[in-house]
C-alpha cells in the first residue's frame, strides 16, 4: 500500500494541522460531521510530488457518498469556480451521506496554465485511468483516483469545461452502460433534472483488457454511477455558466434525498437529448477556417471547413460524416493530425 503524506484542517472554533499516514478511505470512515478541508500529498518513485485538495462534507445521518471533482484539465475553469462556491454554500446539518468536493485535481495544470495534459511529465490526466502506482506522477494520480476515490463513491460527478482550444455547447453526459443497468437508469434520471437543456448518453464499448483512459469512464466499469458535465468554452468562463455547474449539484443531491427536499424546480429541462456521436478527427497538421461554432446545425456532406497549410494555400476540405448539431469542436486555428476536430450529436 502507498505511503501518503496527509494534512487535514479542521473547519471549527480551533485550527488544527497534522501529518500521518493514511488512506483516503480510511480517512473518511473516520471523519465526524461537519467539512474537512484536506490536502493529499501525492508521491511517485522518482519522488515527484502533486497535491490534491479536497473537501469532505458529512452529515449526521447515514446515506450515499456523492463526489465532485473539478480540474483534471487545470484550464476549464466555470466548474473549478462552481464548487469552490458549493464549498461555500453547501449546509451538513441539511446533508445525508457525505460530499467529497475534489475543486482542482490537477493543480499542477491549473496554476501553470498548461491546458489538458501534466506538465510534470506531459500526461493527459483523463487519458491515464485506471492509472499505475508505478507510474508517471499522472499515472500515480490517476491509480490514487481509481483505488481509493472511485472505490469509496456511490455517485460520481466528473465536471469538464471548453479548454483553451475547446468550442463547446453546456450538456451533461453519461454512457449507456448495459452491464450496471440499475446504475445507469440513475444516471440518465440524474441528467434529466440536473439543469442542463442537453443530454449526451454515451456507448459503452470497453473490453476487459481494455484501459478506461477517462475518468467517469473508469467509474462506471468499476460499477459507480457516474456522469460529467461540460460547460465553458475556450479557456474561459462567465458567471452563468458557474451558476449553472453550482445549481445542478443541488438538484443531484436533492434527486438522491441528500439535501433538503425535491421541490417543483427539480424538473426536466432537457431540450435535446443524443444517443449517438459522430467524429471527425483532424487529417492533417494545418491551420482549420470554420465560420461554425458549437451549436450549430449541420447536414451529412457539407462542408464544416477547410485546413490550410502555414502559407494560407487550402489543404483539405472538412465534410459533416452526419446531420446533426455540433457539440464540441477545436475553436481555434492550429490543428494537428489526430486530434479529434469536431463531434457532432445526433
Amino acid at each position: 500500500m502507498k505511503t501518503h503524506l496527509l494534512s487535514i484542517f479542521l473547519i471549527s472554533s480551533s485550527f488544527l494541522t497534522f501529518a500521518q499516514e493514511a488512506g483516503f478511505r480510511s480517512l473518511i470512515s473516520r471523519s465526524k460531521p461537519g467539512i474537512t478541508d484536506t490536502i493529499f500529498t501525492i508521491r511517485a518513485k522518482n519522488n515527484t510530488a502533486v497535491q490534491i485538495p479536497m473537501t469532505i462534507v458529512k452529515g449526521r445521518d447515514k446515506g450515499p457518498t456523492f463526489t465532485v471533482m473539478a480540474g483534471i484539465h487545470g484550464m476549464e475553469y466555470p466548474p473549478i469556480l462552481s464548487l469552490l462556491e458549493f464549498r461555500k454554500e453547501i449546509d451538513p446539518a441539511l446533508l445525508k451521506g457525505q460530499v467529497i468536493i475534489i475543486p482542482i485535481v490537477n493543480q499542477t495544470s491549473f496554476y501553470t496554465r498548461t491546458p489538458f495534459v501534466n506538465p510534470l511529465d506531459g500526461v493527459n490526466l483523463n487519458r491515464a485511468f485506471p492509472g499505475d502506482p508505478d507510474g508517471t506522477i499522472t499515472e500515480v494520480m490517476a491509480d490514487f483516483l481509481t483505488k481509493e476515490v472511485f472505490a469509496s463513491t456511490d455517485v460520481l460527478l466528473d465536471m469538464h469545461g471548453g479548454d483553451v482550444g475547446e468550442d463547446l455547447i453546456p450538456f451533461i453526459c453519461y454512457y449507456d452502460n448495459k452491464q450496471f443497468r440499475n446504475q445507469t437508469a440513475l444516471a440518465s434520471r440524474l441528467s434529466e433534472i440536473s439543469g442542463f437543456e442537453t443530454i449526451v448518453a454515451y456507448p459503452y464499448i470497453l473490453s476487459p483488457d481494455q484501459p478506461a483512459m477517462y475518468a467517469f469512464k473508469q467509474a462506471v466499469r468499476q460499477g459507480v454511477t457516474a456522469l460529467s458535465i461540460e460547460i465553458g468554452r475556450l479557456g474561459n468562463w462567465r458567471k452563468e455558466e458557474v451558476s449553472l455547474a453550482k445549481k445542478s449539484l443541488f438538484r443531484l443531491m436533492a434527486e438522491l434525498n441528500m439535501y433538503g427536499t425535491k421541490s417543483a424546480n427539480n424538473v426536466s429541462q432537457v431540450r435535446a437529448r443524443y444517443n449517438k456521436q459522430a467524429y471527425v478527427s483532424v487529417p492533417v497538421q494545418g491551420i482549420f477556417v470554420s465560420e461554425m461554432a458549437a451549436g450549430d446545425r449541420i447536414v451529412k456532406g457539407a462542408e464544416v471547413g477547410y485546413i490550410t497549410d502555414v502559407f494560407g494555400r487550402k489543404k483539405l476540405p472538412v465534410y459533416a460524416p452526419e446531420s446533426g448539431i455540433i457539440l464540441y469542436k477545436i475553436g481555434t486555428p492550429p490543428v494537428n493530425k489526430g486530434e479529434t476536430l469536431l463531434c457532432i450529436g445526433f
